[in-house]
């Protein structure tokens, strides 16, 4: 659960989360800051976020030019677009479990802040920047690489730049399967502040993929995402 006081440096938490984010800080203050949303107060991780998403958009451009010879600048720009925008750094906050070690404020926690998209997303960014200012540009550059490894492999940029749930679609018409099933199957939160959880069911895979986002179509492309994941790490 997240909380709004720093936590020890080597809570349980804490040493999951630098496991997951590969890298170890000689200041842990730094990580402290990066994971601080603006609720706290006047110190919190907004420059580094800046910082980060600056950092962010380099390395993925970079990395598509080199692996991306053919492709027209349209293209590398949609593609690196799709890789950077805040539902897939929510997607990548998630596999982090960053949620369970955000600093949040009395407010956001209540409602709910720590699984909200945009707070997990900008966190994401702020510790690409806490990386680059802790370890140089190196460091923060493998940092990059190694969470977006599985979505710069060839296979996935083919469809980077397209919608995940007609991407989805695609796949299963070119097996002549039946369309994927999206259902909602939970609500949490207020009215104005409300998360949807959405599965994702199609005949390829024996589970649904679920995902959760701040609004229905958000939750339904994020499972979507999950599931043509799964599709490729199992080679279906």
């Amino acid at each position: 659960m997240p909380t709004k006081t720093t936590s020890a440096h080597n809570s349980p938490s804490r040493i999951r989360l630098l496991k997951s984010i590969g890298y170890e800080f000689g200041d842990q203050s730094l990580l402290d800051l990066a994971l601080t949303h603006r609720s706290c107060g006047k110190t919190n991780n907004e420059r580094l976020e800046f910082l980060g998403d600056s950092i962010l958009g380099f390395v993925i451009g970079q990395r598509l030019f080199e692996n991306l010879p053919e492709a027209s600048e349209g293209l590398l720009s949609r593609t690196r677009s799709a890789l950077v925008k805040g539902e897939t750094l929510a997607e990548i906050a998630r596999e982090l479990n960053l949620g369970e070690s955000l600093l949040l404020g009395e407010g956001e926690m209540k409602s709910g802040g720590f699984r909200r998209d945009s707070i997990l997303a900008d966190a994401v960014e702020a510790i690409i920047g806490a990386v680059y200012v802790d370890g140089g540009f190196e460091a923060a550059k493998q940092v990059v690489l190694d969470w977006f490894a599985g979505r710069l492999a060839p296979e996935h940029l083919e469809q980077a730049d397209k919608d995940p749930k007609t991407a989805l679609q695609e796949i299963m018409q070119a097996r002549k399967l039946a369309l994927p099933e999206y259902r909602v199957v939970e609500v949490e939160g207020e009215n104005h502040s409300q998360s949807f959880v959405v599965e994702c069911s199609l005949a390829l895979l024996k589970q649904p993929t679920r995902a959760q986002a701040a609004n229905r179509r958000k939750a339904e492309k994020a499972a979507a995402a999950r599931a043509i994941a799964q599709i490729k790490e199992q080679g279906l």
